[in-house]
């Protein structure tokens, strides 16, 4: 086997090349501060940081996760954790206590690194965390005197192309996020992908808007690009369309990476405002996170003059796996074809594999270097996406007389709501906690701007009355909970959920009859 850190490929051979002095990093802040960071910087203060996590004892294939907002130490944090050895992981800022308390409980994280502002949510649930030794609060006098004092020379840890490198809990539709686990070999499809797909060049200057919370951040704005040498844009702020075009106008993007939400978003405040800036450095965009319908396409190419890219992938594929791509003919509305290297299928639901235009589930080809390599303490759940030599998605599509792959939707009850997955189980565990709620049932509601939104059905308890004010209540206290994004957005209250006889929610029924669709079989529901 072969030895391979993802952190020396992403950035220590480009310190140690003509790209040493390049920027690796253009990071402006919430408040309005710059910074540039070049790759030899990167690649030093990545050492400082591995120094101070091995002062804190920390050692191979301990977990060490990462709680920050997009600031400067998160990236070249998590670049000096996987140079110990250690698997490092990567949690949004807009966590709340309980789904922190989930994920840091399940990887059993020896060391977490955070800031002042949301140290107080760990706080929260610090008790429950018997194996988190050390909290790192980056603007302490500890840690800051530690990485002043720590040696920028570092002996990183030899590890293999199949050692775990980085892992990111994703939702289901039933019981707690589940720990996906990549390993260091994964750079080399996000670096391929990265040059194919974004069409990055060595002057380029690349905006991804993702946070590296989540799986498109670490893959396209931490590894894989970083490794091709390109400039990457850092903004750590909220979005305005204001804000977004003065960004790219200012550092003179040339490929940019978004998602469908964002591009709603934008397309609602007008064309009018685009024309106020000087985007002419723009030569290339592209979309992830959920399906990107016509609409936003061709708003982007009448506000751009040019074409929004789709690509197609998960946190567990761990790097694209179908896209639209520089010289493809986009089809508006598709997700476009299967990268090289992949090779992708329509299969029904005992693995079959179905023709042309027949929908089903969307498989791929077991083995190419991003792939997952294990779900965290749970081997059943991880042999569970496989059939037949097939990764199974747990989404539906179908394929083309040309080879264009096409989404339909989901194949569970998992809802994508501005392109962030989202378990209704989670959310109704949340719901659930509240001492008016008896019990709640969770569905992604179809919307323009946000793809889906999430509408609760709650059963309150008898001496409580269903009021507007209540359902307030109910979405700000699932935001305070689990997060920013994965609260409910709409509520309504009813006197019983739909069940099966063993007591499962019918989530479909509920689905069903907010769309007005049929409901289908229910000769396995209680009375209803």
């Amino acid at each position: 086997m072969k030895y391979l850190n993802a952190a020396v490929e992403a950035v220590d051979k480009n310190a140690q090349s003509e790209r040493r002095n390049k920027v690796a990093l253009y990071w402006e802040g919430e408040d309005g501060t710059k910074k540039k960071i070049t790759f030899l910087e990167m690649s030093l203060l990545s050492n400082k940081f591995a120094s101070v996590l091995k002062s804190y004892g920390i050692q191979r294939e301990d977990r060490v996760f990462f709680f920050l907002p997009r600031v400067p130490e998160l990236f070249y944090g998590f670049l000096g954790a996987l140079k110990t050895g250690a698997i490092a992981g990567t949690m949004f800022a807009a966590f709340g206590p309980q789904a922190l308390q989930d994920r840091l409980d399940n990887s059993d994280a020896k060391i977490l690194v955070t800031n002042q502002a949301l140290k107080p949510r760990i706080d929260k649930v610090r008790s429950k965390l018997p194996n988190l030794k050390h909290v790192i609060v980056i603007e302490s006098d500890a840690f800051q005197k530690r990485m002043a004092d720590a040696s920028n020379q570092f002996r990183i840890a030899q590890t293999q192309e199949e050692d775990p490198a980085f892992m990111l809990y994703t939702s289901g539709t039933t019981g707690k996020p589940k720990g996906v686990v990549h390993v260091h070999k994964a750079i080399y499809h996000q670096q391929k992908t990265a040059k194919l797909v974004l069409d990055l060049q060595e002057d380029d200057i690349y905006w991804c808007t993702a946070d590296p919370g989540w799986v498109t951040g670490i893959a396209y704005e931490i590894l894989g690009t970083l490794s091709l040498g390109a400039s990457t844009v850092v903004h750590e702020g909220r979005f305005t369309p204001e804000t977004w075009y003065r960004i790219l106008q200012e550092y003179k993007v040339s490929v940019w990476y978004t998602a469908p939400t964002a591009i709603r978003m934008l397309a609602a405040a007008g064309t009018d405002l685009v024309k106020k800036y000087d985007l002419s450095s723009l030569r290339h965009m592209t979309s992830v996170g959920e399906p990107l319908n016509p609409e936003p396409i061709k708003w982007g190419k009448k506000a751009f003059g040019l074409y929004f890219y789709d690509t197609y992938w998960q946190t567990e594929t761990g790097g694209m796996m179908i896209a639209n791509r520089p010289g493809l003919k986009i089809k508006l509305g598709s997700m476009g074809k299967p990268l090289p290297g992949i090779e992708a299928a329509v299969a029904d639901d005992k693995g079959n594999l179905l023709k042309v235009k027949q929908p089903g589930n969307l498989v791929f080809k077991k083995g190419w270097d991003s792939m997952m390599r294990k779900i965290w303490r749970r081997p059943k759940k991880y042999e569970s996406y496989f059939k037949k030599g097939w990764y199974v998605t747990g989404d539906q599509a179908y394929k083309d007389e040309d080879g264009y792959y096409w989404f339909v939707g989901r194949a569970d009850d998992v809802i994508k709501t501005s392109g962030e997955r989202v378990g209704p189980f989670e959310v109704e565990s949340a719901l659930v906690d509240h001492p008016a709620v008896v019990e709640a049932g969770v569905i992604g509601k179809p919307d323009k701007l946000r793809g889906e939104i999430i509408k609760a059905f709650v059963t309150l308890k008898k001496d409580v009355k269903p009021t507007e004010k209540l359902k307030e209540e109910l979405s700000e206290f699932v935001k305070h909970h689990l997060a920013g994004h994965a609260y409910p957005r709409e509520i309504e209250f009813i006197e019983r959920l739909p069940k099966t006889r063993s007591g499962k929610i019918m989530r479909r029924i509920l689905k069903a009859k907010e769309l007005g669709l049929d409901i289908g079989d229910t000769s396995t529901l209680e009375e209803y």
